[in-house]
């Protein structure tokens, strides 16, 4: 039988350098991890990144960063090729990759889509297909998507309609890989308390946020918190393998589907 613990496995995490990404590898290793290799996307995000690899080496794994632009299949071809070389071949892929842009659709210009669908669609499908190359037999992989899948609002469309695919990449995914064992999910966290969500939100949708899931008394900051998340990133790349093609939405009550 299968051995869907995380002792002693292997991870890649792309966008494990900080934030979420950075808490994910550190709560692996703190779990037993053998080796995580952990993307992060620019020089800028080298010392988050550094550090998080100082975090996982202290928790008794091993430890081994990569820097790269994920929106060229080369690209993501390159990382997990380098990352195997480094760790061997991964028994968990996690994809936290993402860009958020909250902006009406009749102020959107083709280049914003186009980041917006080469950062949160495309990076994801090269990144399912790279997995399904190099991931072990009953891997596990999942990728972040967003509780906005299961709103009615404006302003988030090419940032809700670019993660979209990945539900579909994923069903899809946890097919053709399920015969070896290999579980696929995607995981919508509500809105999260990092830079990327102030850095969108003006202050009254700020306060609007804070109050709108059914659980925001009982968060830090009304928000979803990063730690939070982990949790349940743990249970589906680990015991949590038979729950396979799906898309769970974790928020605290955010939205629904």
């Amino acid at each position: 039988m299968a051995d869907h613990g995380i002792k002693g496995k292997t991870a890649i995490i792309a966008g494990g350098g900080k934030n979420l990404g950075g808490l994910i590898a550190r709560d692996l290793a703190e779990h037993g991890a053998k080796a995580i290799a952990i993307h992060y996307n620019s020089a800028a995000a080298r010392a988050d990144a550094e550090a998080t690899v100082a975090a996982v080496k202290a928790a008794g794994a091993e430890a081994v960063a990569f820097q790269a632009d994920l929106t060229g299949a080369a690209a993501m071809e390159t990382l997990f090729r380098d990352a195997v070389a480094a760790i061997g071949r991964p028994d968990i892929a996690i994809n936290t990759v993402g860009k958020v842009l909250k902006k009406p659709i009749l102020d959107i210009s083709e280049a914003e889509y186009d980041e917006m669908s080469a950062v949160n669609a495309k990076s994801a499908f090269f990144f399912l297909k790279e997995a399904g190359r190099h991931v072990a037999d009953n891997g596990k992989i999942c990728t972040l998507v967003t509780s906005l899948l299961g709103a009615f609002t404006p302003f988030y469309a090419s940032y809700a309609g670019t993660k979209a695919p990945v539900e579909h990449f994923t069903r899809a995914a946890a097919k053709e890989f399920g015969g070896r064992g290999i579980s696929v999910t995607a995981i919508g966290p509500g809105p999260m308390d990092t830079p990327f969500f102030y850095g969108q939100e003006e202050p009254e949708a700020q306060a609007y946020h804070k109050s709108a899931a059914a659980l925001s008394g009982l968060s830090k900051t009304g928000l979803t918190d990063i730690e939070d998340i982990v949790p349940h990133i743990r249970f589906l790349v680990s015991e949590g393998w038979w729950m396979t093609g799906q898309t769970i939405l974790v928020n605290g009550g955010y939205t629904t589907k």
